[in-house]
């Protein structure tokens, strides 16, 4: 099974992607992990990624699909029993190239996964999580972009600077990227609802539920 996850600041993607991703037997494949690591290891594409990201610029888009056709070409994804991909992608462009790409590799996506929670939500949470980063900077995670926040957008940043809590998820900056994750994630809905690969998940609940409703949708 091959699915997105998709979801605003707060939405709980994260906290899904890796129990659903164990139950279905299948890799995750976070978009953050990967830019992190190949800036870490100073790939070709790495290389590239970091001229941006260090100075807060977004990541084009030819860059970001070379390194999901890198990713989704290893054994594990391209041989396994499938993949979630957390991080990617972000507007409806990017959803008409990945599926341009999986028709490349005589792989198909079979759901896009909407967590969707009202904005209140999103706000609160974002700002709980941003308390609790500045109470755990021992934390690896605090210190990177994390599948909450849009890869392709200044927070991720943080990939190269350590030491620090999230000043992303200060209000006037969640609201940003509220406002940011609506203009773009509206189209990318439409796109994977007119192609009927669309499962909308109520986010609103415990994450035990969260998880219940999304097997059920599955039919796993």
């Amino acid at each position: 099974m091959r699915l997105v996850i998709l979801g605003g600041p707060g939405a709980g993607k994260g906290t899904q992607a890796q129990p659903l991703c164990r139950h279905l037997g299948i890799s995750e494949i976070s978009t953050s992990d990967i830019l992190r690591e190949a800036i870490a290891s100073q790939t070709e594409l790495g290389r590239q990624a970091q001229v941006y990201v260090e100075k807060g610029e977004l990541v084009p888009d030819p860059i970001l699909i070379e390194f999901m056709r890198q990713r989704l070409l290893q054994d594990d994804a391209a041989k396994g029993n499938g993949w979630l991909l957390e991080g990617y992608p972000r507007t409806a462009f990017q959803a008409e190239e990945l599926d341009f790409l999986l028709d490349d590799l005589g792989q198909q996506l079979d759901w896009a996964i909407y967590l969707q929670v009202p904005e209140s939500v999103m706000m609160s949470r974002s700002i709980a999580r941003s308390l609790n980063a500045g109470a755990s900077t021992n934390d690896a995670r605090s210190n990177l972009a994390t599948p909450e926040e849009p890869v392709d957008s200044p927070p991720l940043k943080s990939v190269v600077i350590a030491g620090h809590s999230r000043p992303d998820d200060q209000p006037e900056i969640v609201q940003r990227r509220i406002h940011l994750f609506h203009e773009r994630t509206i189209p990318m809905l439409e796109y994977y609802g007119y192609r009927q690969r669309l499962l909308t998940i109520n986010a609103d609940q415990s994450p035990e539920q969260v998880q219940q409703e999304i097997l059920q949708k599955l039919k796993a």
